[in-house]
C-alpha cells in the first residue's frame, strides 16, 4: 500500500492511486499513486510517502519540490 503525508499528517483526500502491484524479475515492486496538492499546501509543507508491503518495514521518503513534475 502506498500512503502519503502532508505537513506530517495523513493524507487521502486528492490521491489517485494504481493498486496493481507488480513484482518485477528482480524480486522487487512497482506501483504508483499520484497526489493532487493546491500550490500552497506544496510551498509550505513536507510530503511524504510510505510504501508498506504485508510485513515488511515501511519504506518512506521526503519528496523535495525539484525531483517532482509541475514544479
Amino acid at each position: 500500500m502506498l500512503s502519503w503525508k502532508v505537513g506530517g499528517s495523513s493524507r487521502g483526500l486528492g490521491v489517485t492511486q494504481n493498486t496493481v502491484l507488480l513484482q518485477k524479475d528482480d524480486g522487487l515492486y512497482s506501483w504508483s499513486s499520484t497526489l493532487t496538492l493546491s500550490e500552497v499546501q506544496w510551498l509550505k509543507k513536507t510530503v511524504t510517502c510510505e510504501a508498506t508491503k504485508d510485513s515488511q518495514p515501511t519504506v518512506s521518503k521526503e519528496l523535495r519540490r525539484e525531483q517532482c513534475t509541475g514544479q
